[in-house]
């Protein structure tokens, strides 16, 4: 290896280390089933990300293109976590994303897509699989005299 590369992964590793107060890996950590007095309902998991940002659970996910995309942005949100959406996309596609977790406000609908009366079958099927959605919902109102 190139002692130019050596010394500054060196340098990487050290400063990385200077900033972890206390790092565990696997090996270090062994839970053992017992009885505990700890109710789940009363276990608190929040922790702190960042100076700014706090999670109520400590999972994040990785920033890979076979892991996180806007569907498990939204799922660790809703939970408490925090996903980060992957670069392996072009620019829009990560905006787009991102969006899309934005405006996903637990489960509200806060753009809804409508459709009109004269509109198709076909038409309203083709708005579902263009957004993405599972189902559509249609309410027919009369009119009122």
């Amino acid at each position: 290896m190139d002692t130019f590369i050596f010394n500054h992964l060196c340098c990487e590793i050290l400063q990385m280390l200077r900033i972890a107060k206390e790092a565990l890996t696997f090996d270090d950590v062994l839970l053992v089933p017992a009885h505990s007095t700890v109710l789940p309902n009363t276990a608190d998991l929040r922790t702190r990300l960042t100076k700014n940002i706090n999670l109520n659970i400590p999972m994040i996910s990785a920033s890979m293109d076979t892991v996180t995309e806007a569907r498990l942005a939204i799922a660790l949100a809703q939970e408490g976590g925090i996903g980060f959406i992957h670069k392996n996309m072009s620019i829009e596609a990560q905006a787009e994303m991102v969006r899309q977790v934005k405006i996903f406000e637990a489960g509200i609908v806060s753009d809804p897509v409508t459709v009109r009366p004269e509109m198709s079958i076909e038409e309203v099927l083709k708005l579902t699989e263009k957004h993405g959605f599972a189902a559509s919902q249609l309410l027919l109102m009369a009119k009122s005299l």
